[in-house]
Order: structure tokens, then sequence, then C-alpha cells
């Protein structure tokens, strides 16, 4: 039962998120209506969908590009991040009703990842962190 409001948890902050990062002109996201509850499930699917590429593909290609990354620093990480957004906003266009739209890779995508790992660090560090203690 735990893990599933881990899952569920993990989830809602993918989603909070993602959604801190749509203030960018560059990305949205938008449900098959413009009503709350739709927008909301938007956002819920696209932030389990994220989740998902972040636990399964983002470790294989984080130990792939290892030596790229040593290379620059740890700033290849933020292209991987972004690489993931873009994945997630590919997977996801096939649904009806759900849609993910990156414009530019470079400069929206990339902010996109920025603000996502910016945002989803503080809320994982107050959000679980206070559900710890």
């Amino acid at each position: 039962m735990i893990t599933l409001v881990r899952i569920l948890l993990a989830i809602a902050l993918n989603a909070l998120a993602l959604a801190a990062a749509t203030l960018l002109p560059g990305l949205s996201i938008s449900g098959f209506s413009q009503e709350p509850g739709a927008v909301i499930l938007a956002y819920l699917f696209v932030g389990a969908v994220f989740g998902v590429i972040n636990v399964t593909l983002k470790p294989i290609i984080q130990i792939l590009s290892l030596p790229i990354t040593c290379l620059t620093l740890g700033l290849f990480a933020i292209v991987i991040n972004a690489a993931m957004l873009s994945l997630t906003s590919w997977l996801v266009s096939p649904f009806p009703g759900v849609e993910f739209e990156i414009r530019q890779f470079f400069f929206d995508a990339i902010l996109g990842a920025i603000i996502i790992s910016i945002v989803s660090g503080l809320l994982n560090r107050f959000v679980i962190g206070a559900a710890r203690a």
C-alpha cells in the first residue's frame, strides 16, 4: 500500500514539475478539452509517462554517455534530461486527448529540463522529506 502511495506521489510531483516547465512559451500540455479536470488528467498522464521513462531508460543512457558527461563536467546530463522530455512528448503524441508539445529542442526542451530538475528536486526535498520526518 505504501508503495502505491509513493508511486502516486511521484506522479503528482512530476505533474507539478511539468506544470512549472509549461510556463515557458515553447512547452505546452493540453487535455481533450480545456476543462480543469481534463487538463489535470493530461498533466498526470504526462507525469506518469515521464516518470516511467526516467526510471527505465534514463539510467541506461546515463551509463552509456558517462564519458561525454565526464568530459563536459556534468553538463551533458542536461541534454539527457531534455532528450527524456522530448521522448516523453513523442510517446504521448499517439494518445488521443493528450497533447504535449515542445517547439524547439535547444531552447525549450533544455530550459524545460532545467526547470523540471530544479522544481522536482525542491518538491522531493520538501514533500518527501517532510513525509519521512
